[in-house]
């Protein structure tokens, strides 16, 4: 069978992994076949154009310190497009050494945050040009309106992850990057992805977790609502919403 004919690869609950990513192994069994399955199972979305949301987490060991905090800060997020409605979320994250996963879209984007803390931190290497090109392949499917990646890191050549940032740019999906902690290594790549897509780099750190709620809460907006919904934000108050409008082109 030629790679053309094959069909995709799908987990054990029926998940396709992410377009150009191999097969994840076999993981521990409970926790991740249950989390994509109950993400299988989640409300749908109703018929008609509504926001879309990638969500994206890295999920290697290097994060396990901060995991839960960041869990929790994600999940708060998903409180603002209960104001606004009308948005759905796909959940997409690599670990180990070749598993990078994503669930289907969703609705109950409140519902998926809380499935976000059944995964678990793994050794592996970094993983974000499988994700942008995920992202590139979905919104060729139907657009996506935002790209969230949160993470520490990058290990890939830079010039094959800015290649995948070209595609999205071109597909007019901007990539809004939370970076923990502060290599410098990544925080250029992720800036210049940024740049690129015409998103927002943010760093933040243990004294920062109350502005990542907010810029994260900003981007909901903006993905469910666009411009609008960022600016009413940024007449609330919102400094996170002033912050992600004065990084964006």
């Amino acid at each position: 069978m030629t790679s053309r004919n094959r069909p995709p690869s799908t987990d054990a609950a029926g998940v396709p992994a992410p377009e150009g990513s191999a097969r994840a192994p076999a993981s521990s069994p409970d926790e991740i076949a249950a989390f994509l399955d109950a993400a299988k199972r989640t409300v749908p979305a109703q018929a008609g154009r509504r926001g879309r949301l990638a969500f994206a987490l890295d999920a290697t060991m290097s994060r396990q310190p901060t995991w839960d905090r960041a869990c929790r800060l994600q999940a708060e997020m998903f409180e603002e497009t209960a104001r606004i409605g009308g948005l759905d979320v796909q959940l997409v994250y690599f670990r180990g050494h070749d598993e990078c996963r994503a669930s289907r879209w969703v609705g109950d984007a409140r519902a998926l945050a809380a499935l976000m803390t059944k995964i678990d931190c793994r050794g592996g290497a970094t993983q974000i040009g499988r994700v942008l090109g995920h992202a590139s392949a979905e919104t060729r499917r139907a657009p996506i309106d935002a790209l969230v990646f949160v993470g520490d890191a990058m290990e890939e050549a830079p010039d094959a992850v800015l290649a995948k940032a070209g595609e999205l740019a071109l597909l007019n999906v901007p990539v809004f990057l939370f970076q923990e902690r502060s290599d410098r290594a990544a925080a250029a790549t992720f800036a210049e992805i940024a740049r690129l897509t015409r998103g927002a780099h943010v760093r933040f750190g243990a004294g920062s977790a109350a502005e990542l709620g907010q810029l994260l809460r900003a981007v909901a907006a903006y993905a469910a609502g666009g411009r609008a919904a960022l600016a009413a934000l940024e007449r609330r108050g919102e400094a996170g919403a002033r912050l992600l409008a004065s990084r964006m082109s």
